[in-house]
């Protein structure tokens, strides 16, 4: 029995160790010693399942001691193998498909293995050892993507991971200790063996160890502790502890056939805690650079299972999981100081093999994450779950992970494995290795994230953006062949992020009044919805509609897929973007009633679609010569504005703008350089796609304008703007010598609602308008205070297959023919077509001033209000002023302004104006009412009745009025052709024409105005027919071709009436229109004035020019000396000039004085007790009551105005 022992244990000794002869191993009683041995790497790899990526260099035993039980008993108690040290070697091999002819430790007959013979004697004996290691030192070194970029700085570290006091035993399948017979009880009428085996360790410890390559880097010993240009130690990395005293378990199935050939692995790993209270920032980049090393090597797509000939068989399915409870990882440094949480981490690699080819399945799960800054003051959380709970939470598995393959251990999971509720983040990935050819997929990524909450602050995310610069980001084509078809998915339920701001970190010269307006706001919010991001090439892309383009036939829904295809579609059911207010620091960290919903778009959808030229694979984004579709979708989008939420907008842009320097700075590496220097070189013309499309589709647009200081974003807007069925595409397309840019633009609706802004306004039977509490204006009968003065009247058109279509509002198409060589210049056309259709025009110039003054554009002196000077002053000294500027087509790297990466730039650039040019502009049915301030007043007073403005005002209409520009004006029979070969006007011919042109005054009189159906208040009850018709046709005269100034001569002109034309005007009605004409004029040479001194034109135009424009009126144009002193016009009065001033002025001055005076008491209270939060209500109160009085000075004025 001794001697059968004997051979059963040489047996197993000659499986594991290397060069194993029977003179080795002496038993001396029951115990057995040997020493200095070495392990076979090939059985070491196919036990543990390693990758086939990684290689055992080294495996080496100090000391084996064997103890063997009694003769009796060895069927039921184990043999004890007892080792004081294991020292292994992982290397990831640079070539996978040459390891094991280069690497000659491993070469072993493949003969020497007894597996697949039957499950003998000798098998049960070794299966039911028990392992004790006092020591196991594990050196893992990968080279990944970096090993051949970067440099020795960039190379992933080395881990040494050491474990103490060890114990592998073998357990039954409930994993509890029982004698070897019963162990084995549970493979009996099975036609599987199944041994189980438990791992116990006490003390587990990693060190990262730097690469030797950076010893050898003069520069990184010299630099020594120095840090980089943008402040990050990352320059030289000496070593350090990562993990100590870690303990755990690990549960081991061991699955073959009844002929004992190998089947499945799978092991379970549970570590309860692990613990890293301190990494410093050098450790930390280290780390990084070590984990995508070990991501690279575990991914590799170029492994060869063909080439793979090792002396020991693996088994065909293995299954490796780690859960560990809780995680905690804190990174110190003097200068900051991060802190990681995280809760039931699950990682599990289920791995498949034919001998042929491999499925790996790779699963990670996080049960909850905490990112904390606690080096900030206060400490604050940069990244966790949503306190929020959605109701339709469940786990989403997708289809390649469905019964990806038949379970190993027979009893289903264990307690500790289950997951505790939906994960926050759950990532499905499946590779296939080697790579398959196109269609089939490579590799399939799915990730799915319950709600999150990010909070962004400067530092923080400068400094995480720092790390993930390093050490994250791999090239694709590290891991998997660029011939290879991916696919990737990532959804999202929900994420908050919340970015507070600083407002002494804005650079705006705009001063007290500016600062007062930035502390309105404290931060920036934005809310995301069902988030979902998708990239794979057999996407079915429905806002693009492929299948109607012929160019892109390769993209068509059922063409076969490869690597020279991309799509991509990104969508969101709704996006918020919301401005916290300073009373939001005290409050809770959701959504607070105190934000200010600024942006909201819902229904957002983005696609893309892109094709290689040549068929070969899509490394460079936008392909070169390629094919370029991107769509954008919005269902609706609403927004909400105010003068201090525009400022602080710009203040945030230009911040942004800061950041994103630093963070350029930041991002610099090797590998960016590197792709720069790729793509550089060659014509512009060889660098971007040959056929490119972008659109843009809109469907409801909403822009609400609110009252300054108003955080009510419910209350009435002082302006609104809505627009419905937005769509606009651009495209780009190379044919041969030229390229042809062409856009389309079509809108089918447009509104714009305004505010009455007269405040007290009497009517004619001395009834008031008045300013309501709340800032809205109300009268008796309720009317809403918002009145469109822009809007359309849409018809309908009659097409080819008997169905209606409404003729939109605007209608833009523009093709622009652009060639490559200058001598095909006569190629170089431009066509532009504009057609507006059913424009309703409403109120007037003095309407318009008012709204002005309201809005704050123009301040009392009736030039630019001061809020609007620094604005504009923010505006060119701020980064934007940069974005509107023209850039130029070189890039500043390049040494020679006159050439584009080394080749003369094309010629293209430098042609000037187009050869051919056609322009045509139609307006189609026009309206503009001429409403003065009575009948504004009368507007709203009679708004609850069914009345049309054309009733109480005069209004003009035209049924179309078209605009023809050309080049050359072939049909011009009294001209001559310019003779110099080249053309001097890009415009030689012009032709105007006005069809229906009328001018109707008030139908009936005011007082006996009947109910009509209306559309946005206009009745559409004019005569659409008759009117005047107008053309006039206009060349270029060849009389002063020398002359730099361009001769416009009138070739024809048209003038014909189709129907009769009767003109009855009363005398009353003259002089009322009349008025009208005056205060128009009026109107409009202050909002001249106004602009023109908003452009700062005072010093070229002069001050007198522009004082008079101001002062313009009537009387003054045609008699300046002589003002009329006619006082005849009966309603309308005397001229402003010759009004004495009457007792109603002078109450109104009074009253305003004295509302002046509250307001200044009212400013002077409140600040003096800002600073105590006791009177917080009481300032909310007087804070309203300053608004009510400012309104009512604001009417005053307005009134004041009207009167004198």
């Amino acid at each position: 029995m001794e001697s059968i022992i004997a051979r059963a244990l040489e047996y197993t000794l000659k499986y594991w160790l290397k060069s194993f002869s029977r003179d080795q191993f002496k038993l001396q009683g029951r115990t057995g010693h040997l020493y200095n041995l070495d392990i076979n790497g090939d059985a070491l790899h196919a036990s543990m399942g390693l990758p086939l990526a990684l290689t055992v260099t080294t495996a080496k035993i100090g000391k084996l001691e064997i103890i063997l039980p009694k003769v009796s008993n060895v069927q039921v108690e184990p043999i004890v193998l007892q080792i004081d040290r294991l020292d292994l070697v992982l290397e990831e091999n640079p070539d996978v498909d040459t390891s094991n002819t280069s690497n000659n430790y491993n070469m072993q007959s493949p003969t020497s293995s007894g597996k697949g013979s039957g499950y003998g004697f000798a098998d049960k004996i070794s299966d039911g050892m028990t392992l004790q290691f006092q020591t196991v030192n594990l050196l893992l070194e990968t080279r990944g993507a970096s090993c051949f970029e970067g440099g020795a700085a960039w190379a992933p570290p080395m881990a040494s991971i050491t474990m103490r006091n060890l114990l592998l035993y073998t357990t039954n399948e409930n994993w509890e200790v029982v004698n070897l017979k019963e162990a084995r009880d549970f493979s009996s009428n099975k036609n599987l063996i199944y041994v189980f085996k438990k791992l116990e360790w006490e003390s587990l410890s990693i060190d990262l160890l730097p690469h030797p390559d950076m010893f050898s880097d003069a520069h990184l010993v010299v630099g020594g502790a120095q840090r980089d240009d943008d402040g990050a130690k990352r320059v030289f990395f000496g070593g350090e502890r990562f993990l100590e005293g870690i303990s755990g378990e690990a549960y081991i199935t061991v699955q073959r056939t009844e002929f004992n050939s190998p089947l499945g692995l799978e092991v379970q790993l549970h570590v309860t805690e692990v613990v890293c209270p301190a990494l410093s920032e050098p450790g930390l980049r280290a780390f990084l650079r070590f984990l995508t090393g070990l991501y690279v090597c575990l991914n590799r797509g170029d492994v060869d299972l063909k080439a793979q000939q090792r002396s020991v068989e693996s088994a065909g399915q293995s299954l490796v999981s780690l859960v560990v409870d809780h995680v905690f990882l804190c990174i110190k440094d003097p200068e900051f100081q991060l802190e990681l949480l995280m809760q039931s981490l699950h990682f599990s690699r289920a791995s498949v093999s034919d001998g042929e080819s491999s499925r790996n399945l790779s699963k990670v799960m996080i049960g909850g994450m905490f990112l904390r800054d606690t080096f900030s003051r206060p400490p604050c959380t940069l990244v966790q779950p949503s306190m929020e709970t959605l109701a339709d939470s469940s786990l989403h598995i997708p289809k390649f992970g469905e019964n990806f393959c038949p379970p190993i251990y027979p009893l289903g999971k264990q307690q500790w494995q289950l997951p505790v509720g939906v994960p926050l983040i759950c990532l499905h990935s499946l590779q296939i290795k080697p790579s398959p050819l196109p269609p089939s997929f490579a590799s399939q990524t799915v990730i799915g994230c319950q709600p999150l909450m990010i909070h962004l602050q400067e530092e923080s995310c400068l400094r995480i953006y720092s790390f993930i610069a390093d050490g994250i980001v791999v090239n694709p084509g590290s891991i998997i062949p660029d011939s290879s078809v991916n696919s990737f998915m990532f959804t999202l339920k929900e994420l908050d992020i919340s970015v507070p701001l600083d407002t002494g970190k804005f650079d705006n010269p705009g001063g007290g009044e500016n600062h007062v307006m930035q502390n309105t706001f404290a931060g920036v919010r934005l809310h995301f919805e069902k988030l979902f991001f998708c990239e794979s090439p057999t996407l079915n892309l429905k806002l693009l509609n492929l299948e109607k383009d012929p160019a892109c036939l390769s993209l068509w829904e059922g063409q076969p897929v490869d690597a020279s295809l991309k799509k991509s579609t990104a969508e969101v059911s709704q996006l918020s973007l919301l401005l916290e207010t300073t009373a939001c620091l005290t409050g809770s960290p959701g959504w607070s009633s105190d934000s200010w919903r600024c942006v909201e778009l819902k229904d957002t959808c983005i696609e893309l679609a892109m094709a290689s030229s040549d068929g070969n694979p899509l490394t460079v984004v936008p392909p070169p010569g390629g094919l370029v579709r991107i769509g954008v979708a919005c269902q609706q989008f609403i927004s909400n504005t105010s003068v201090e939420q525009f400022f602080f907008v710009l203040d945030l842009y230009g911040y942004v703008g800061r950041v994103s320097e630093k963070v350029s700075v930041v991002g610099k590496n090797e590998t960016s350089k590197r792709n720069k220097d790729d793509t550089s070189g060659g014509r512009l013309i060889e660098k971007v796609p040959s056929d490119t499309a972008v659109s843009l589709a809109l469907n409801f647009l909403q822009l609400r304008f609110l009252e300054s200081c108003s955080l009510d974003i419910h209350g009435m807007p002082l302006a609104q703007f809505m627009g419905n069925n937005l769509f606009l595409k651009v495209t780009h397309r190379i044919l041969g010598g030229a390229m042809a840019v062409s856009s389309t633009l079509r809108w089918e609706s447009v509104q714009v609602d305004c505010v009455y802004t007269e405040g007290n306004i009497v009517h004619n039977n001395k009834t008031l308008l008045d300013s309501a509490g709340n800032g809205s204006l109300v009268t008796g009968n309720g009317f809403s205070p918002l009145r469109a003065v822009f809007w359309v009247h849409n018809k309908q058109k009659q097409l080819s297959n008997r169905k209606e279509s409404v003729i939109p509002f605007l209608e833009i198409s523009t093709v622009h023919v652009i060639p490559f060589k200058e001598q095909d210049k006569e190629c170089h056309t431009l066509s532009v077509s504009v057609c507006i259709s059913g424009v309703r025009l409403g109120g007037g110039m003095n309407y318009t001033e008012t709204l002005l003054h309201r809005f704050g554009i123009f301040g009392p002196d009736g030039g630019p209000s001061m809020r609007l000077s620094k604005g504009i002053e923010n505006l060119s000294s701020g980064p934007l002023s940069k974005l509107l500027n023209s850039s130029a087509f070189i890039d500043n790297d390049l040494v020679d302004v006159e050439t584009l990466g080394g080749v003369k730039d094309d010629d293209f650039l430098q042609l000037g104006i187009p050869d051919d040019v056609d322009v045509s502009i139609e307006l189609q049915d026009w309206l503009f009412a001429l409403q003065g301030v009575q009948e504004m007043a009368e507007m709203w007073w009679f708004e609850k009745e069914d009345l049309g403005r054309e009733m109480r005002c005069w209004h003009m209409t035209f049924q179309s009025l078209i605009v023809k520009a050309k080049s050359k004006p072939k049909d011009a029979q009294n001209v001559k052709v310019i003779s110099h070969g080249m053309q001097r006007y890009p415009v030689e011919l012009v032709i105007v024409s006005v069809e229906g042109l009328q001018t109707l005054k008030p139908q009936v009189e005011r007082s006996t105005l009947h109910a009509a159906s209306l559309e946005n208040g206009f009745k559409e009850s004019f005569e659409k027919f008759g009117g005047i018709n107008l053309e006039v046709r206009m060349v270029i005269s060849e009389d002063n071709v020398e002359n730099k100034m361009v001769n416009w001569v009138v070739e024809n002109f048209k003038f014909s009436v189709k129907q009769p034309i009767e003109a009855i005007i009363a005398k009353d009605e003259f002089q009322h229109l009349a008025f009208l004409c005056e205060s128009e004029v009026d109107s409009m040479g202050r909002i001249a004035a106004g602009i023109l001194r908003m452009l700062k034109f005072e010093k070229s135009l002069g001050k007198d020019v522009i004082d008079k424009l101001a002062n313009l009126g009537i009387e003054k144009i045609f008699s300046p000396d002589n003002p009329s002193q006619d006082s005849g016009v009966g309603s309308i009065g005397p001229s402003p000039s010759t009004k004495p001033i009457t007792e109603d002025q002078r109450t109104t001055l009074a009253f305003l004085e004295e509302v002046v005076s509250d307001s200044q008491a009212k400013c002077a209270a409140l600040v003096a007790e800002s600073s105590n939060s006791e009177f917080f209500q009481v300032n909310l109160t007087n804070i309203k009551e300053l608004k009510q009085k400012l309104d009512n000075m604001h009417s005053l004025l307005l009134q004041l105005r009207g009167q004198i």
